[in-house]
């Protein structure tokens, strides 16, 4: 069985991302993108479904890890009876073929290493044609599956038995060793090797830069510079599509069907993504994001999707993976998404606060991007009204959802002020006067006067805490006293052992059987819409509580299990990180 969730760290190249056990195991890694098939998927099944180890073979005694400062590159320090052992892996940045590299280094006494490279493509089923290889004046082990060609470098090179590569070695102190796996396309050559020297100390030079321009003056300013290389790493350096997760089906509920894949590009998680980085002063990526957006959704505004593949592929049709009996047998597995085709009102909104934002950063309208603006508010005018999923994709019938009618409300606000503030061109008098309307009628039919609070949607009187949002994105004042009535009664209603769930799910709203845990962006909107109201005290005491929830490496994952104390959902989770970021910025 995997690790527990919270034993996982992340690296990537910003192309794709491996999730490394504290055990020096590599369970997940997808190839050459992230929403590529998994070639490592011991994740979600077994060592058998593919993964590659390094580590001691004998008892190891003490483990700690950490990121060199900085940066993604990850160092496990294994300790052992006889010795001690150093293991650095980092993804360098891309160049046309994707690399992993991990440097084994013995600091101590003497260490036998255990090493397995157990490939296994199309996500843990396909076993493939393995041999071995010279190449470029060395040795290496060459594995080949339809597409795909993985290529293993070292000086201790595995024996295959049983589909099953493996070696054990020892190494004393001072003693280094390097191996690499390296992907192409399988009717590609063999690609000379890395510069490994050269290629670490670059990637460590460059992640460093980028994150130094980290906000210093926040709370928890090591956690919020882990977030935004955290989002950056899920930001695909090419195409500039910002994933939601690197991973699929790690379980809402263990043991339950809440299992979705997040290898993909929501309009709306991308958007918050921007509005963080842009909050905590990274512009840069904002122009990156805004061309990816404009080649996603040209055409018809009609055919709007709530998300994308990296590259802005509109196919993502959700199908079973039953070869894979899930993370702590939870099924099915899933590849793919089906909410691609709902309707989320919301979305909009997000995408229109986002670029609002960059417009007040300095970044300039082009004719396009104005003009796909323009036709997606005008689009939204002419469907305002309909019932919707919501943003957390209820699989259940449409409602009118009041997060989603505050965030039209929002979309046709920011369309206002591109025009009032920013002398863009449109519909000014229309856009207000729908504005307005919006805005009547969610105060009208999405607020409970008896309770004094707003609901879920128009038709109960339960709360969701998607409702924090409402002072944060400008609907009302964070001290209005129905701001107040609702973080009540979402407290009251939504909160187990003081963290949030996103709502109710025995009301069967969603149309999913089973449970989930506390949804930690929701727990980090309360940090937001606490501070927005003048109760700093308890904001900060929230948000201390929660940045202990992160593993040893900072990473947060989707959900976290207050009863066994333990992260669940997909991991690291870019909503976690990006409301972490937002709740800090609120703070200062």
């Amino acid at each position: 069985m995997a690790l527990p969730i919270e034993d996982y760290a992340l690296i990537g190249d910003r192309g794709t991302a491996a999730l490394v056990g504290k055990d020096g195991s590599i369970d997940w890694l997808c190839l050459p993108r992230f929403d590529s098939p998994a070639c490592f998927a011991a994740l979600l099944g077994t060592e058998d479904n593919g993964r590659w180890l390094l580590a001691p073979a004998d008892e190891v005694v003490a483990t700690s890890r950490r990121y060199v400062d900085g940066t993604a590159v990850l160092e496990t320090t294994f300790t052992t009876a006889d010795g001690e052992v150093v293991l650095l892996d980092a993804m360098p940045a891309r160049d046309g073929r994707a690399d992993v590299v991990r440097r084994l280094t013995c600091t101590r006494g003497t260490v036998r290493i255990r090493h397995d490279w157990v490939v296994r493509t199309d996500y843990g089923q396909v076993r493939p044609w393995v041999s071995r290889e010279s190449a470029h004046g060395s040795e290496l082990v060459v594995a080949v599956a339809g597409p795909d060609k993985l290529v293993l470098r070292g000086p201790h090179l595995p024996r295959g038995h049983d589909g099953r590569h493996s070696d054990e070695f020892d190494l004393s102190a001072g003693d280094e060793v390097t191996f690499s796996t390296t992907w192409v396309h399988s009717w590609n050559d063999v690609p000379e090797p890395l510069d490994f020297d050269r290629r670490i100390a670059a990637t460590i030079a460059d992640q460093r830069a980028w994150s130094d321009h980290a906000p210093g003056d926040v709370a928890h300013a090591d956690l919020v510079q882990r977030s935004l290389l955290t989002l950056l790493l899920m930001t695909h350096d090419e195409t500039g599509g910002i994933v939601a997760a690197p991973t699929t089906s790690l379980p809402e509920h263990f043991g339950g069907e809440r299992n979705w894949d997040y290898r993909f590009c929501w309009l709306r998680d991308a958007a918050l993504t921007l509005e963080s980085l842009l909050g905590a002063g990274y512009p840069d990526e904002a122009l990156q994001w805004r061309d990816w957006l404009l080649r996603a959704v040209a055409g018809d505004p009609a055919d709007l999707q709530i998300m994308y593949a990296v590259d802005g592929g509109r196919q993502l049709p959700e199908r079973e993976v039953p070869h894979l009996p899930g993370y702590a047998d939870s099924r099915p597995v899933r590849i793919g998404n089906g909410a691609v085709s709902q309707r989320q009102n919301d979305v909009l909104g997000e995408v229109m606060i986002a670029l609002e934002l960059a417009r007040e950063a300095g970044l300039h309208e082009t004719p396009n991007s104005w003009a796909l603006q323009r036709a997606l508010v005008d689009e939204l005018a002419e469907h305002w009204d309909e019932p919707d999923n919501g943003l957390w994709e209820i699989r259940g019938p449409q409602r009118h959802f009041t997060h989603s009618r505050v965030m039209v409300w929002v979309a046709f606000d920011r369309g206002v002020r591109a025009i009032e503030r920013h002398g863009l061109d449109g519909p000014l008098e229309r856009w207000r006067e729908l504005r307005d309307r919006v805005r009547e009628e969610v105060l009208d039919k999405g607020f409970d006067h008896q309770r004094g609070t707003f609901t879920q949607h128009y038709d109960t009187t339960e709360v969701d805490a998607s409702l924090l949002t409402i002072p944060l994105v400008g609907f009302l004042p964070g001290d209005d006293p129905r701001v107040l009535g609702t973080i009540g009664a979402v407290r009251a209603d939504l909160s187990v052992d003081g963290l949030l769930l996103r709502y109710r799910t025995e009301t069967g709203v969603d149309g999913i059987p089973g449970d989930e845990n506390p949804f930690l962006a929701c727990s980090f909107w309360l940090v937001s819409a606490l501070a927005a109201a003048g109760r700093r005290d308890e904001a900060h005491a929230l948000m201390d509580r929660l940045c202990a929830l992160a593993n040893d490496v900072g990473l947060l994952s989707e959900e976290y299990d207050v009863g066994h104390r333990r992260m669940a959902g997909n991991f690291p989770q870019a909503f976690s990180h990006l409301t972490l970021v937002q709740a800090a910025l609120a703070l200062r």
